[in-house]
């Protein structure tokens, strides 16, 4: 069994950093390294998620999500979870930020709730307050 003591970061491909950090910041994200040479921007929340957006998109598929959008199923990672206290409270942040909420508030069979929406490069975050079952 390999012993692991948490997620290190999570690493998001985008096409523009601007508009990525821009977008993360608004949610709480702090810039923490910016690194021209290897082409990554890191990025921490106060929470401990750190994000590394990678400037490296040779393809925008058309602003489409490929794992999201497409008819074909692809395998791969789908989006990120964000546990937050209120959902309500983080419903009502979110669009004073001008995000577009895509779905939700949805209440899951283990008492969660969510909403979700798009980064700027269409990629799925989920904001999610846990259910009184965790």
């Amino acid at each position: 069994m390999i012993r692991v003591s948490g997620l290190a970061h999570i690493g998001v491909r985008v096409s523009d950093f601007e508009d990525s950090i821009n977008f993360y910041l608004q949610l709480g994200f702090k810039k923490i390294r910016d690194d021209q040479e290897e082409c990554v921007v890191v990025l921490k929340h106060p929470c401990g998620v750190e994000i590394n957006l990678l400037d490296s998109v040779t393809f925008d598929n058309f602003g489409r999500n490929v794992l999201m959008d497409e008819t074909l199923r692809y395998a791969g990672f789908t989006h990120m979870a964000l546990q937050v206290k209120d959902i309500y409270q983080a419903e009502t942040a979110t669009r004073s930020m001008g995000i577009e909420i895509t779905e939700g508030p949805v209440t899951f069979g283990d008492g969660s709730i969510a909403i979700f929406f798009r980064d700027p490069d269409r990629n799925v975050i989920e904001l999610s307050q846990p259910g009184e079952m965790h």
